[in-house]
């Protein structure tokens, strides 16, 4: 049955699976018949192999575009950027900038070739300084990693004995999918590994050279593991393949090799941790063992996937919300292939992989990345057994209706997937769900001081950094609880933190962080933005508790309250009816009810609003921005403005100005944030 994956144009092609050609023993394709001649140089070969294909690249080319366009467009935007993105990308900054493995101490969670190839690019490209959020520069290198997978995925295809027709239909799969998509362009290691796994099967599927061939393969499928250990789950589809190319004059000479050099790739992880004396636990030091045991053993478990309650059901619900269609073709698929004898490595592959899904245990939100490009590659190769079934006239009428119900259930699947994809590819390409966290972490940037200590997600870290707060004073949750080079500097605790910067993912992980979670239930919100599950919420974090906070805020509303009276009834004010309904509602930071009572004594003033600073509607707060359009009967661009500026900037303690923005129509003042701060003296009792 392999026949019917051999495109009837490419006859060398067929059985390459198989490794029964002795025609094409190792090494005999460079050599120079007896009494021949030279091959001919190297850029007329090069020329002549482009010729020899530009069929293949007619329908390639195009479909490496459509994979890079499909991720490019609304790079950033969508989906939010999460903690393990922002943990690679802080990672590679470490590499490329700080010149360390990564932005804390490096514990052996993963090996870290992923990330230092994320550094590659954004120090080829000048990623970081390009962009103004790190994930985004760290994105791009997905990008390329998945263009590199879809080359890959089809010379895969094509030299399993798939046509062009249906190696462009695995390529057109793996990218316009709305789960690849998402997920080939979301910073993961996973993404990185990819193509080292294509590759190495791509070598292993080589009839000439096969030292050098399958010596490559060995690299590949190291560099896979140690980009994202996973990957050693295809190890032993791997081999099979090469058992099966090698040829028998030869096999067990490349096999042997191949496999020494795979070793010796592992081992080099182990002697680098040896070398830097971290092999086995000790007191006060990181360890691979630790690591390989928190991955492998003591890390929480998501729970069942029939669950939907668990990590684990979410996961996969995910996952099957973005596109069941690929996702359960490939099953289907996977079951069908395993009587193509070409496929059955691929199909048992994915069988596995789905059934790593299914055990208990520890699930990786990004382990369907592994199931992508297999998916693709055998729904595309079933689909054209059941066409060729279909099409063969000598066949027998049970296996043409057997093709005829191959035929019809992809057609199916193509306008299932034609329906749900169009849907959430328009959510891909036009949502800005990450807007929320850059706001976020603009309004932190704006309105932190360099002694502002703030817990964040991962996803913000480098961002904050780069924004000039200090490498200390930013720091990652999940830190707060495991370096001791950060419990050092808290030694309070939660106490010893200002504000926290709180994410969906921050919220689901409630429980997990002992740190964060006191921080967060003795705080009160200073602004948020985005709504729901996107939300980003800024919390100031309360040293003394939430109870002695509003104890001191219901004296201070008081006073704010008792003082806005008397300014509104100034006759050197006038107010707007906006202004003078927020300043008796004792909205008002009692800072600007004084600076406004103070500057009235010399002058009159227009007040056009107390206008919320972006993203502190929902704040615990009184408003800290008030909105001049008038100073002494002018326009504040006259001199009277200028004298108001100079005086609110001369302002200093508790009154000093944080921002002075001067408009040709307006000027606005604005303070810090800052809590109740008894400034304003208690009203007589009644």
């Amino acid at each position: 049955m392999t026949t019917l994956l051999d495109p009837p144009e490419v006859g060398r092609l067929r059985d390459t699976a198989d490794g029964s050609d002795p025609s094409h023993s190792a090494g005999s394709a460079d050599a120079t018949p007896v009494g021949g001649t030279a091959r001919p140089p190297l850029r007329r070969r090069a020329l002549d192999g482009l010729r020899h294909r530009r069929r293949s690249l007619a329908w390639l080319l195009p479909l490496l575009a459509l994979t890079a366009a499909a991720r490019l467009v609304n790079l950033g935007g969508t989906p939010q950027r999460i903690d393990d993105e922002g943990t690679y990308a802080a990672q590679a900054f470490a590499v490329e900038r700080l010149g360390e493995l990564a932005h804390y101490t490096y514990w052996y969670d993963h090996p870290p070739l992923g990330w230092i190839q994320i550094a590659g690019w954004t120090a080829l490209t000048r990623g970081f300084d390009r962009h103004d959020i790190a994930v985004v520069a760290a994105r791009e290198a997905m990008v390329v990693a998945a263009v590199a997978a879809a080359a890959l995925l089809w010379v895969l295809a094509r030299r399993l004995g798939l046509g062009r027709p249906a190696a462009g239909l695995a390529v057109a799969l793996f990218a316009l999918s709305p789960l690849a998509v998402q997920f080939t362009k979301t910073a993961y290691l996973d993404n990185v590994a990819t193509p080292w796994v294509l590759a190495a099967f791509v070598l292993a599927l080589s009839r000439r050279n096969q030292l050098m061939a399958f010596t490559g393969a060995a690299v590949c499928f190291g560099v896979a593991v140690l980009s994202k250990e996973t990957s050693l789950l295809l190890l032993p589809f791997l081999v099979w393949q090469l058992v099966r190319t090698a040829h028998p004059s030869t096999r067990r000479y490349t096999l042997s090799v191949s496999g020494a050099l795979l070793t010796m790739i592992g081992l080099g992880y182990v002697v680098f941790a040896l070398v830097k004396g971290e092999l086995v636990p000790g007191e006060d030091r990181v360890s691979l063992v630790d690591g390989l045991a928190f991955q492998l053993v003591t890390r929480d478990a998501s729970g069942s996937v029939l669950d939907a309650g668990t990590q684990a059901g979410l996961t996969v619900r995910t996952w099957l919300t973005l596109d069941a269609v690929l996702l359960t073709a490939g099953l289907l698929a996977a079951l069908a292939a395993l009587a193509l004898r070409a496929l059955r490595p691929y199909a048992a592959a994915y069988l596995l992989l789905t059934l790593t899904v299914l055990k208990p245990g520890y699930l990786p939100v990004p382990f369907v990345i592994a199931l992508l490009p297999f998916a693709a590659l055998l729904v595309a190769g079933v689909a054209q057994a059941g066409v060729r079934l279909v099409r063969d006239r000598e066949t027998s009428r049970p296996r043409r209706s057997l093709g005829a119900v191959v035929v019809a259930a992809g057609l199916a699947a193509v306008v299932a997937a034609g329906a749900l994809w169009t849907g959430q590819l328009r959510g891909l390409w036009t949502s800005d769900l990450d807007a929320p966290l850059r706001d976020a972490q603009s309004w932190a940037a704006t309105n932190l001081d360099e002694d502002d200590r703030i817990l964040v997600d991962d996803a913000a870290w480098v961002d904050l950094v780069r924004a000039g707060l200090p490498r200390e004073q930013v720091v990652w949750y999940y830190k707060a609880d495991t370096d001791p080079d950060v419990s050092d500097l808290t030694p309070n605790g939660w106490a010893d933190y200002d504000y926290v910067l709180v994410t969906e993912g921050m919220r689901q992980g409630a429980g997990s962080s002992p740190t964060l979670d006191a921080a967060r239930e003795n705080s009160i919100r200073v602004a948020e933005f985005g709504e729901g599950g996107d939300a980003v919420e800024l919390l100031r974090v309360l040293p003394d508790g939430t109870d002695d906070f509003y104890a001191r805020a219901y004296g201070d509303e008081q006073a704010r309250t008792a003082a806005a009276r008397l300014l509104a009834d100034n006759p050197s004010v006038s107010l707007s009816d906006e202004a003078r309904e927020r300043l008796l509602a004792g909205d008002v930071d009692g800072r600007v009810v004084t600076l406004l009572a103070q500057l009235a004594g010399e002058r009159t003033l227009s007040v056009a609003d107390f206008p919320t600073v972006p993203g502190e509607a929902g704040s615990e707060l009184p408003g800290r921005t008030v909105e001049l359009d008038g100073v002494d009967g002018e326009a504040v661009d006259g001199a009277g403005g200028d004298a108001v500026v100079a005086e609110a900037r001369d302002q200093v303690g508790a009154y000093a100005l944080q921002d002075v923005e001067r408009g040709d129509d307006t000027l606005t003042l604005r303070f810090p944030v800052a809590g109740p701060s008894a400034l304003l003296p208690e009203p007589p009792q009644e």
